[in-house]
């Protein structure tokens, strides 16, 4: 996108809050606890996933169509953590237009918390006509261990080796999250460790102070 063009759909979307970072974070928590609080509505980018890859091509989302055309152990048991961080659609960016696009059709009132894994930093920082309208939970590693074994692990059981799966999927996640660290640091974003001594309450207060609200 331009650089105008992006002042413009900063401007349409001031009303946006942005929380990304990585999976088992509490980003989707936090966004229901801050909407119920503030009278705010919630926009998930996971809950979009299904549409946003049928409203996809192999031309706008290439890694999305090789991803789609693997099976379930081609997926997660048979290629690296490091492959699969960086062949990954959604971590490409993959699909955010339609993210956005989603968002411009959204009325300006209530405002609205959009949240997700999806929202990556260097992506949402051109859209941000206020900085402090986005914020990156960065769960530790066993913090998202303990998420996930409290959500169970639907994904690794539909494979022929669950508990490589798994730790595929947590080294995977592990290193997304450290690349977060790094670009929020680059580009002067708000960042969160969420580590095991935080609670829902703690979180939701640390990401209320970060919006300013």
């Amino acid at each position: 996108m331009r650089r105008d063009e992006n002042d413009g759909i900063a401007t349409a979307l001031r009303h946006v809050y942005w929380i990304g970072g990585g999976s088992g974070a509490g980003k989707s928590t936090v966004a229901r606890r801050i909407v119920t609080r503030y009278g705010m509505s919630v926009y998930s980018t996971d809950d979009a996933m299904s549409d946003h890859a049928d409203r996809s091509t192999p031309e706008s989302a290439p890694h999305l169509s090789g991803f789609m055309a693997m099976g379930m152990d081609e997926r997660w048991v048979d290629r690296s953590p490091e492959t699969m961080l960086e062949t990954f659609h959604w971590f490409r960016g993959e699909g955010f237009g339609l993210i956005v696009d989603d968002l411009l059709r959204l009325p300006a009132k209530p405002s609205v918390i959009a949240e997700g894994f999806r929202l990556l930093p260097s992506l949402v920082k051109p859209l941000l006509a206020e900085p402090r309208h986005a914020v990156w939970l960065l769960p530790t590693p066993e913090f998202r261990r303990a998420a996930f074994d409290r959500r169970g692990w639907t994904i690794p059981h539909k494979t022929g080796n669950p508990e490589l799966a798994k730790n595929n999927l947590l080294e995977r996640d592990r290193m997304f999250t450290n690349r977060l660290a790094d670009e929020t640091q680059r580009l002067e974003l708000p960042a969160i460790e969420v580590d095991s001594a935080m609670n829902e309450d703690d979180l939701t207060g640390h990401v209320t102070q970060a919006f300013g609200l």
